[in-house]
């Protein structure tokens, strides 16, 4: 369905990019839905106490909304734009996870400093870390998570030690 809206952007962008950013954004929105829903009408804007530990409601959203969405991202960006990368889906879900972890401390950090210090309204902050961290993602899918371990004839000389 997505390469039905492909075609005007063909002169400008190869396939997978557009693919990448299509499921992102669709990802993306779906966060925001989420993550508004969570901390809106389930917490209320309540500090969440959990007996051993008490976080903020903004905090506590996140932390609800990230693992539903991290599971969107990876099978989306698996199934629809990174089809033939000759990984195994256990390999690509790992090194999906391991950037979902640098993802969730920059979020973390972003979020606390954007709302505490800069005094930023959590869902706004929460977007403004999205586009942040979608740049940083791009990057870390295209170089990391879907890369074979041999993609370019460039890289195979270079695993064998060949310059």
């Amino acid at each position: 369905m997505i390469d039905f809206f492909y075609p005007p952007f063909r002169k400008i962008m190869p396939q997978q990019i557009f693919r990448y950013g299509a499921c992102g954004v669709s990802n993306v929105m779906f966060d925001w839905v989420v993550y508004f829903i969570v901390y809106n009408f389930i917490l209320k804007h309540q500090m969440l106490h959990l007996g051993f530990v008490t976080l903020s409601s903004y905090i506590a959203a996140y932390v609800f909304t990230f693992p539903i969405t991290i599971v969107t991202g990876f099978l989306l960006q698996k199934f629809v734009t990174f089809t033939n990368t000759g990984l195994q889906a256990r390999v690509q879900l790992v090194r999906y996870l391991l950037v979902g972890v640098l993802n969730i401390t920059l979020n973390y950090a972003g979020l606390k400093l954007l709302v505490e210090y800069f005094g930023i309204y959590p869902t706004p902050a929460k977007m403004i870390m999205t586009v942040f961290a979608a740049g940083f993602s791009y990057f870390c899918q295209t170089k990391f998570t879907f890369r074979s371990s041999i993609s370019h004839p460039k890289d195979k000389h270079k695993m064998m030690g060949v310059q």
